[in-house]
């Protein structure tokens, strides 16, 4: 079975470069320093403007070099990161020639620099590798390292549906890396991988951990509520609709919170269940009968279900933080108004009904009208009424 293995990057690899003996007793320093800084703030640098060019370039280089004239055992030594993947495929790159690989980097120059090593040694060898960095990401602060596990969390609930669809294994190597980065990786690890690999400190022996039967307690989760506090717009719940959910999962803010990063991990995790089961319902969105009829045709499958709900929750979140406004919904969704006089449903027009697609390939979409209301407030604002749902014909037809 092909794999997609996800390898955590740290810096040794470069770092462990340094020859005490003929190298300035100040570069360690200097790295030590600069471990967490980007390259512009490097070459903007009164004091260590010169770490790029006097220290890294020239590790850069040695460690190419010798990458490139060693043994297998010698590389296996140099990189934590090379030493797993070569155990993962019994030290012959090649039987991972059909197999997808990403580095996770943090957004420092020294881990692009060590990223970028491993990416052209890797390639060079007939292996498919690409680099994700998560922006900002690094451990110099709390704000900078949570943010990246942030997106790291999201790219990964991006990334891994696609190919474990396309029968994938999923491997986490995590033998390089920060032992920070490395912790939550672990966490996430077994929430969505086949497996993850560890090596005996100081050997060339592989672990496998193979995933764990996790099971999360859903009775805890509030389906609408989570959803919209995972959404792009990231909208904040008042703490007190929120009964019984760990505090753990939460990032609370005086009497409003947010979901924490184990919160995003574990709705990732039960989303998919809960979304294929009765049609929720959302703020700022009212379902018509023939929505709610549409909802429970033989036609409508799971996948249907799941990438219904979430259109609805992303429109939702959208209209709740900008009052109904339906312009600032995500282009992704491609909502915009029917064109053409045909008489529809309800006595309306075609042309005074909007609609939005579900899926990429544009094969099925939802029909629905604005509509103007007042709120709690007595302020003007729209909700969507929601007509159809289905394929592209069955709903562009009578809309």
């Amino acid at each position: 079975m092909r794999r997609l293995v996800i390898s955590t990057v740290g810096t040794s690899l470069l770092t462990n470069e340094i020859n005490e003996r003929k190298d300035s007793k100040s570069w360690i320093t200097d790295l030590n320093k600069t471990a967490n800084w980007t390259q512009e703030k490097i070459e903007n640098s009164s004091d260590y403007s010169h770490v790029f060019s006097k220290i890294i370039l020239p590790l850069r280089s040695r460690v190419e070099n010798k990458l490139n004239n060693s043994n297998i055992v010698e590389i296996r030594e140099m990189s934590a990161e090379l030493n797993g993947i070569y155990g993962l495929y019994d030290e012959q790159l090649s039987k991972g020639n059909q197999d997808m690989h990403y580095l996770i980097a943090t957004d420092t120059l020294q881990g692009q620099v060590t990223a970028e090593i491993v990416q052209n040694f890797l390639r060079s060898k007939g292996i498919c590798i690409d680099i994700f960095t998560p922006k900002g990401f690094s451990t110099d602060n709390n704000e900078s390292f949570t943010n990246g596990i942030d997106e790291l969390l999201n790219w990964i609930e991006d990334i891994i549906p696609e190919f474990k669809y396309k029968i994938y294994n999923i491997c986490f190597n995590l033998v390089g890396g920060f032992k920070a980065i490395q912790g939550f990786a672990n966490t996430i690890g077994m929430f969505y991988a086949n497996e993850i690999i560890y090596i005996f400190e100081g050997s060339s022996t592989l672990i496998k951990i193979p995933r764990l039967p996790i099971k999360i307690d859903t009775s805890v989760i509030k389906p609408v509520e989570f959803a919209l506090m995972a959404a792009e717009n990231n909208i904040s719940i008042r703490v007190s609709q929120l009964p019984k959910v760990p505090e753990s999962l939460l990032f609370i803010c005086d009497d409003e919170a947010t979901l924490s990063n184990w919160g995003k991990l574990t709705w990732n995790n039960c989303k998919h269940d809960l979304f294929i089961q009765d049609l929720l319902e959302f703020p700022f969105i009212v379902h018509e009968e023939s929505f709610k009829k549409d909802y429970k045709r033989r036609t409508v499958d799971e996948k249907n279900k799941y990438e219904l709900h979430n259109a609805l929750a992303e429109i939702s979140a959208t209209m709740l933080k900008f009052n109904g406004d339906t312009s600032r919904i995500n282009p992704r969704l491609k909502y915009k108004r029917y064109e053409g006089e045909q008489k529809c449903e309800g006595g309306l027009k075609k042309n005074e009904i909007d609609h939005f697609y579900l899926n990429k390939d544009d094969a099925w979409r939802v029909s629905c009208v604005v509509k103007e209301i007042k709120n709690s407030e007595q302020k003007k604002t729209n909700v969507l009424h929601m007509r159809h749902f289905g394929e592209h014909d069955y709903v562009n037809n009578n809309p």
